[in-house]
């Protein structure tokens, strides 16, 4: 067999679910990696038996001998890395979020669309098995037409442990969460026009906003809420879960604690549990984000092979970084922001 020659940029907290995943895949080898920090190549590339291991992209770029490059470093690099991957003609994934502004995203899509090479946001939450069972729901018309929808995820969990960073920054939970409950909300209920949002900074120790709620207008006529939360005290902790309400024209969906999901429609109620699979690398309670970086994972190797763009490409996740920019602009002004007005 013939492997799929692959290497990581950034080799930090994340990143060693990424390499996880890749190593699942039969087809797939990752040959090099890449961080400036010479301890984490260390650890990365001895777990995993990486021998080519570099403290510059451009040195690792220079030798080639990839087919596909992982870009899994913070926001800021993010643009540069890109471009780098583009001059060279090796297709890229790259971490959420996108880029530090939209403009910058657009022009990161421009060069890979100029270069030729398949650009992926890694974008893994609706890659999660519990919402694929939500999607086949809707797609089955057991509710009918959905009107209203809700994507919420709120907790306590101190996420600042795992990744100090994201305490700095003078946005937090859109920018690293919330972005991915909007895409969520995209996925379900199809392509957003308009954005209102409000936001509070609940815990003073950090920079930015640790809640958020925004409505969303989608073009369908749909209406759906997005909530997300750090600060909110339950009696049980649902971390890493994502809960689901969707009401449709001949029912309802109800994706709760536990992964239960609660489908009503004419013949009834039907619940199920449709829970992520436990890996033999993850580990409870971040499972079910471990499961959806195989799964995205998988998804980008198939289309590579195929010559298919991937289906949170670049161009399609201009349209949750969209969404992301006008919740901070509707919570700063107070106002409305149309999507059409961020991506003309």
């Amino acid at each position: 067999m013939t492997k799929t020659k692959g290497a990581l940029i950034g080799c930090g907290f994340f990143a060693v679910n990424q390499m996880h995943g890749w190593q699942d895949l039969a087809d797939v080898e990752i040959v090099a990696i890449c961080d400036r920090d010479p301890e984490r190549l260390r650890v990365v590339g001895d777990q995993f038996g990486v021998e080519r291991r570099y403290q510059s992209a451009e040195a690792l770029f220079a030798d080639g001998g990839f087919d596909f490059v992982d870009i899994a470093t913070t926001v800021g690099s993010h643009r540069a890395l890109v471009e780098l991957a583009a001059s060279h003609k090796v297709p890229a994934i790259c971490q959420k979020p996108f880029a530090p502004t939209l403009a910058d995203a657009k022009a990161m899509v421009a060069v890979a669309d100029t270069a030729g090479i398949p650009l992926m946001i890694h974008e893994n939450f609706r890659w999660q098995t519990p919402i694929l069972a939500v999607k086949a729901v809707l797609d089955s018309g057991a509710i009918g037409e959905p009107f209203w929808g809700r994507v919420s995820f709120r907790s306590g969990f101190d996420v600042f442990s795992g990744q100090p960073y994201l305490a700095k920054g003078k946005r937090f939970i859109i920018e690293d969460l919330g972005i991915h409950s909007l895409d969520i909300a995209r996925f379900l209920f199809g392509d957003a026009s308009r954005v209102t949002a409000r936001t509070r900074r609940v815990n003073p120790d950090i920079a930015g906003e640790d809640v958020a709620t925004m409505l969303l207008d989608h073009d369908n006529g749909i209406t759906s809420i997005v909530d997300v939360s750090y600060a909110t005290k339950l009696p049980e902790e649902p971390f890493p879960e994502t809960f689901v309400e969707i009401d449709g024209t001949r029912g309802t969906l109800r994706l709760g604690k536990d992964y239960k999901l609660t489908v009503h429609g004419p013949d009834g109620t039907v619940q199920s549990v449709v829970a992520p699979n436990l890996l033999p690398w993850a580990s409870r309670p971040w499972h079910n984000i471990q499961e959806s970086v195989a799964l995205i994972q998988k998804h980008w190797a198939e289309r590579l092979a195929e010559g298919r763009e991937p289906d949170t490409s670049g161009r399609d996740n201009l349209k949750t970084f969209a969404l992301v920019e006008a919740a901070y602009l509707s919570a700063e002004s107070g106002e409305t922001v149309v999507i059409a007005d961020l991506l003309a």
